[in-house]
């Protein structure tokens, strides 16, 4: 039988954003001021697909910049599709949004918002700029453990990790992994424990490359787990597994001709 291993509250989690981030920038979201005095934002929304399904405005007021994203629901056994939205505005009271830039890949949404422009004399401190939830991903405050609700989920699961037992035995998992390619991930099995990782390269003005990695299924069964047999789905920052119950095909190995066990075993 194969076992979901969510993770453990009694863990010390490296960011409370995602239990299987292990290195780099914490937090769902980033803010950086650019030399050129332009504000940059990374906000993970795993699960977004193309650009053009990322609705991303100015605000009535022009202060900042608000996103309204439809994650649809890739694979059958998905609980539901998730939708987002974010608002993300200025703390200074003089200056306003003039225009921005944004793009989509990998499950993250990066902006890059420009203010209003001052001359040298008039210009505004890059502190009076800041943004109001805190721009440091590696505060310390983002390890501990209680993991953190998605802030920006309106709709759907708000957490990393969802498994989902099958009518065949099998096994559904779902694994957040915002900004990994489908290329870098990678799903391993070593003593009974199937293990997912994956690295998000930094893109754009991201402060720097994330690494993530953990075990997120127990395989209690005698019959040596081939890795192949797990069914892998890698799109948008998310990758799915679907892995089979090997006991039930134990058994049946029982009653096996030699024709039909070749068949068993390669299922």
């Amino acid at each position: 039988m194969v076992v979901p291993l969510p993770p453990s509250s009694q863990a010390i989690f490296y960011g409370v954003n995602n239990p299987f981030l292990r290195k780099g920038p914490k937090g769902f979201k980033e803010y950086k001021t650019l030399k050129n005095g332009n504000m940059f934002v990374r906000v993970d929304l795993p699960g977004i697909t193309i650009k053009e399904a990322v609705k991303v405005s100015l605000c009535e007021e022009k202060k900042g910049v608000m996103a309204f994203v439809n994650a649809p629901k890739i694979h059958k056994h998905d609980s539901s599709h998730r939708i987002y939205s974010t608002i993300n505005s200025l703390m200074c009271k003089r200056c306003k949004v003039v225009g921005f830039t944004s793009q989509v890949c990998d499950g993250v949404l990066r902006l890059v918002l420009t203010p209003t422009v001052f001359n040298r004399r008039d210009f505004c401190s890059s502190r009076a700029h800041e943004f109001p939830n805190a721009s440091d991903p590696n505060n310390p405050s983002l390890t501990g453990r209680v993991l953190e609700e998605h802030p920006c989920r309106v709709k759907g699961s708000s957490m990393a990790y969802e498994s989902k037992r099958l009518q065949n035995g099998s096994l559904y998992v779902r694994v957040d992994m915002p900004g990994v390619p489908k290329d870098r991930f990678t799903v391993s099995v070593r003593d009974g424990r199937v293990t997912v990782t994956g690295e998000a390269p930094a893109v754009s003005h991201d402060s720097g490359g994330r690494f993530y990695s953990g075990d997120v299924a127990l395989l209690e069964t005698l019959v040596t787990f081939r890795r192949r047999w797990i069914k892998t789905i890698a799109k948008n920052g998310v990758i799915r597994l679907i892995i089979p119950n090997l006991q039930f095909a134990f058994v049946l190995i029982l009653d096996c001709t030699p024709c039909q066990l070749i068949l068993v075993l390669h299922f």
